[in-house]
């Protein structure tokens, strides 16, 4: 139990360092932001707490000199500069070494320093005491202090009743378009008054005859609301009332009482109604003391209320859980397993012709493919979550670098599968090195050139279908193609009469060991991070793209499948065995007939559309021996930018399958990624695009498995 208990406390500890960092970062923006800094207090004080109470006095005694620091800030006494985010920074790491290597011998002398360091700021930098060295930064904070911010607004529901007059179609008025912006606004519902509308034969087109009444839940207050209507004629009439607001909750009444509240009755009817067995509603209707527009539209402020009632009753007892990741793996291999069992129940009720065997399994595809896409959700996670490491990453190397830079993240909030954001982490980090190292100019040759002084490094994600778009951009300097070229020459990487597009130079920075830095620093030089960038991402399943022009800037995009753990493919069959390709590189499906020159051998070329083709034959690669059919399949597929054919007997069809990792034996299997079940129990290997274009280009041109020339040149410069 007590171990539980201290694997809950290192979560939540962790949880709480990475919080603090992304305060601290904060803070050094707002200076003077007495939220933030009680919020670092905070944390602060539950690490304090937490560590002391399992007997970590160590970190419990070094926590407390820290909040010791911040209690001074927090009354006002000292200041906040760049001196002390960077010192509590250092602090935040040494707090996480402490948790994860307790017996490190150098902590005991390290923690020392540190409290030193604090206990000398606090004495150097109280208000009024503030030294010559940081006086112009504790000002200069002071002037960047943020205007007070102002108080969140709160939300209401209002009632509004729009009637126009006759002639508010000729004064060019749309009230479709009012509605539209009172939709924007909060959550809506409308009711129509039609009752007004003539019969067809004396009916004016350039008469407005109807009346809206608006029920809105919305933050805009009075004043907001009536500027919708700012435009309209005298004779037109707007009436808005509030309804509910945060002080009186929203209730759901029941319809006699809404009807009272609007006038639509008195409680001496509804009192003499509520005896009989019909609804209020029905009564009233039937005797004509609510019209039925009338009647619906209380019932729309009913049903209004009552649904802004049962959100807010959810948000407030919704609540979050952390789950082991492997139990999350568990569960997706089990809902795998119920899709195959379920398509063999499916198969069982077709071959025994029971109808009710058939409904059942029908009933049960349902139910599973929804715990399938509900058990997917839960591995879906913010990209943010790893966006926000990153503030740290730029804030240092641009301080050892002598640049001035700021980190700009969009789209934080889309959503990724966990296992493709862990293995994100080490090829984001080298891009948005190569960014500031390469890329950013200083200071000072940045304004010579006419650009803003401080850099910027953007990184965006967006959903793109099946896939997320991560780009990295930055504004420096561009790369310097003609530098890398050279370089490329230099390393025999290319020769001298080669002629490469810009796109193909660019890729030339994705080369093991490739570096056009002038000499190896701490940051670059080594050639070590591009490459590792590219064999990452592509065994993600994904792509990079490179955008960069000379002076503007670059542009890294990064094209990921949204999960790793189910994909979209396309079923084959190649003799008695069944593969599936991965639908998000497939071009087209084109019919293949043999030719003699080219039987048994593994990879070929073919002309489709005046195209030389290289292509693999994936009968004579995996050795199948079954009976060839008279007429084969070539489905053409991406890879990266370019197109490889892949030989096949035909296709069997769309097929979403969970993926299953190969054993020990097979893993490391050429052109393969995994394996599934299929309906029957059957096995069907998952080919991986990636691994079999590269045995393309690592055949030997000057073999004799190419017909001709033009063959050997498509290979050798795919």
């Amino acid at each position: 139990m007590m171990d539980k208990m201290a694997e809950i406390f290192y979560d939540e500890a962790n949880d709480l360092l990475n919080k603090l960092e992304d305060l601290l970062l904060e803070l050094e923006n707002n200076p003077e932001d007495p939220e933030t800094i009680s919020a670092i207090f905070r944390s602060m004080h539950t690490i304090k707490g937490s560590s002391g109470m399992f007997g970590l006095d160590a970190i419990s005694h070094f926590t407390h000199e820290v909040e010791t620091c911040f209690d001074e800030v927090r009354n006002g006494k000292v200041a906040v500069t760049s001196e002390l985010i960077s010192i509590t920074l250092k602090a935040r790491d040494h707090i996480r070494t402490m948790l994860d290597e307790p017996e490190n011998p150098d902590i005991e002398t390290e923690s020392a320093s540190l409290i030193s360091v604090f206990q000398n700021y606090v004495l150097n930098n109280h208000i009024g005491e503030i030294t010559e060295s940081n006086k112009k930064e504790t000002e200069q904070a002071k002037a960047a202090k943020p205007a007070e911010k102002e108080m969140p607004k709160r939300e209401a529901t209002w009632r509004i009743q729009f009637m126009p007059s006759p002639d508010l179609f000729k004064n060019g008025t749309r009230p479709c378009a009012l509605l539209e912006e009172l939709q924007g606004m909060g959550k809506c519902s409308i009711t129509p008054f039609v009752a007004k509308i003539p019969s067809l034969s004396r009916i004016d087109p350039s008469c407005c005859y109807m009346s809206w009444e608006i029920i809105i839940t919305t933050t805009a207050d009075e004043n907001e609301l009536k500027d919708v209507f700012i435009f309209l004629d005298n004779s037109s009439l707007v009436q808005i009332t509030c309804i509910a607001d945060e002080d009186s909750e929203p209730v759901s009444k029941r319809i006699g009482e809404i009807l009272v509240e609007r006038n639509s009755t008195t409680e001496e009817v509804i009192d003499a109604v509520l005896s009989s067995k019909k609804t209020v509603g029905e009564i009233l209707t039937d005797a004509k003391v609510v019209s039925k527009e009338e009647m619906q539209a209380a019932l729309t402020q009913q049903q209004h209320l009552k649904d802004v009632q049962e959100k807010k009753q959810q948000e407030a007892s919704s609540q979050t859980i952390k789950v082991n990741s492997e139990k999350l793996d568990k569960l997706i291999d089990l809902v795998g397993e119920l899709v195959t069992f379920n398509a063999r129940l499916g198969q069982l009720s077709q071959s025994i012709q029971n109808g009710v065997l058939s409904t059942l399994g029908e009933q049960g595809e349902r139910l599973i493919l929804e715990l399938r896409d509900t058990t997917m959700d839960m591995r879906m996670l913010p990209i943010g979550t790893i966006f926000s490491r990153f503030r740290r990453l730029v804030r240092d190397l641009s301080r050892d670098l002598n640049k001035d830079i700021e980190l700009i993240t969009e789209g934080a909030d889309t959503e990724l599968d966990k296992t493709v954001i862990e293995k994100l982490n080490d090829p984001l980090v080298h891009l948005i090195r190569n960014s500031i190292d390469h890329g950013i100019e200083v200071p000072a040759v940045r304004q010579a050139s006419g650009k803003n002084p401080t850099g910027k490094v953007t990184l965006r994600a967006e959903h793109a279908g099946a896939f997320v778009l991560i780009t990295i951009e930055d504004d420096g300097a561009g790369l310097n193609k003609t530098a890398i070229r050279r370089k490329a020459i230099d390393r025999g990487i290319i020769s001298a009469n080669d002629e490469l597009s810009d796109n193909e130079i660019c890729e030339l920075i994705f080369q093991p060991g490739f570096s056009t830095a002038a000499k190896v620093t701490s940051v670059s030089g080594r050639g070590v991070g591009m490459d590792v960038v590219k064999k990452d991402i592509t065994a993600l399943g994904g792509t990079v793209t490179t955008i960069s022009n000379e002076g503007e800037g670059t542009k890294f995009i990064l094209k990921l499948p949204l999960t790793l753990a189910i994909i979209e493919g396309i079923l084959v069959q190649i003799g008695t065995s069944f593969f599936v390709i991965p639908l998000s590189n497939v071009v087209e499906c084109l019919e293949f007939k043999r030719t003699t020159s080219t039987r048994d051998k593994i990879c070929a070329s073919v002309n489709i559309r005046n195209e030389v083709m290289p292509y693999i034959d994936l009968r004579t690669f995996f050795e199948i021996t079954d009976p060839e059919p008279a007429t084969e399949q070539i489905i053409i597929v991406n890879d990266q930018d370019s197109r490889i054919g892949l030989v096949i007997d035909k296709v069997i069809g769309n097929y979403q399958t969970v993926i299953k990792p190969l054993g020990r034996l097979y893993k490391n299997t050429p052109g393969l990624s995994g394996a599934t079940i299929l309906g029957d129990g059957s096995v069907a290997l998952i080919l991986d695009i990636y691994k079999l274009s590269d045995i393309i280009r690592e055949i030997d041109t000057n073999s004799d498995s190419f017909s001709n020339f033009q063959a050997k040149a498509a290979i050798a410069n795919f």
